[in-house]
């Protein structure tokens, strides 16, 4: 795998003779992920969301103080910033060039995020931009079919049940830049270290506050288990809502939309068909009035010196793509 201007490329045929005809069997007919994919997949899907349903339903008119939701928010915008900054338009998308500490902080916050390791975040994304709804993209929401049943399990399939299905990451395939940087490898190496440290940093810090366990455990509670069910459902909805509901002002070859309520919680992402017209753009909000939380903090961070190389967004180069009948921008169901 190859990045060209922020994209990413399909390797050439030689590198892989059967890679293209397997990949396709795979999407088109995915298989059923075994019990060593399958159990991790259920934790961390079934656990936060227990927590959630608990917190919500049994805890949340008496058993949360300012403490928990001011460690939440803080927890969710670290992890959050690690997946949008780190994972997403550092690593998958080289979007600009950062101090060597910032790469590390920035990884290592990603993968508290507890949506998997950097290395294999990476290179199932970068496998949906070159297959993106088309065979080979392994969370598309797009089927042939028109049946309604079909579309809403094609929808919840995007969101979350490709996890439980047979997609391989193919590191050697998709991110060989990472594996050749140590700094990367050995943080992903240590992806459980890192998802244990963002449960126990919650109950620690809780604990150090509230000097009881009682205070620990509900800081655990809610910075811990429900701020990951929130961050998961909102990166997952960008797979599932954003290739479905919204709208579409540049042109793709795939049906990513821009879905501006998503704006503010995903921090910039849900401008997704911005996204994927310019992959390789730091900002994905690119039209006035477009919400981007994450190129704020780009733009803080090139200011001070922190990083370099930053790909912002030219108006001559969003013209190429731009739609020029609106009545185009509207998104339909999935097809």
């Amino acid at each position: 795998m190859t990045m060209v201007d922020g994209r990413a490329q399909e390797p050439p045929a030689e590198d892989h003779p059967s890679a293209s005809a397997a990949v396709d069997a795979l999407a088109l007919h995915p298989s059923r992920a075994g019990w060593p994919q399958l159990l991790p997949a259920a934790l961390l899907i079934g656990v936060p969301s227990l927590a959630a349903v608990y917190g919500l339903t049994r805890l949340w008119n008496r058993d949360i103080t300012w403490f928990d939701l001011i460690l939440s928010v803080v927890m969710y915008v670290l992890t959050g910033l690690g997946i949008t900054l780190g994972f997403h338009r550092m690593l998958a998308h080289g979007s600009f060039h950062p101090r060597r500490w910032l790469k590390v902080v920035l990884t290592i916050a990603g993968t508290m995020a507890l949506q998997g390791a950097p290395i294999s975040w990476v290179s199932q994304h970068r496998k949906h931009h070159v297959f993106s709804d088309r065979p080979g993209d392994p969370h598309s929401p797009s089927i042939a079919a028109n049946c309604t049943t079909k579309r809403w399990k094609s929808f919840c399939h995007s969101h979350a049940g490709w996890l439980f299905r047979g997609h391989l990451d193919e590191p050697e395939r998709w991110s060989r830049d990472l594996i050749a940087d140590r700094d990367i490898k050995l943080i992903s190496a240590l992806t459980p270290l890192w998802f244990a440290a963002s449960l126990a940093l919650p109950l620690g810090i809780g604990y150090g506050v509230t000097r009881t366990l009682r205070g620990a455990l509900l800081a655990g509670l809610w910075a811990g288990l429900v701020r990951v069910f929130v961050l998961h459902h909102v990166t997952w909805s960008i797979n599932s809502i954003c290739h479905v509901f919204g709208k579409r002002p540049f042109s793709t070859t795939d049906n990513s939309t821009n879905f501006a309520p998503l704006a503010l919680l995903s921090f910039g992402e849900s401008w997704h068909n911005a996204h994927h017209a310019f992959p390789g753009l730091a900002r994905h909000g690119v039209d006035k009035g477009q919400v981007d939380p994450s190129a704020v903090v780009l733009r803080i961070f090139e200011r001070i010196g922190w990083i370099t190389e930053v790909k912002w967004p030219r108006r001559e180069l969003l013209a190429i793509r731009r739609v020029a009948d609106p009545r185009l921008e509207v998104a339909r169901f999935v097809r």
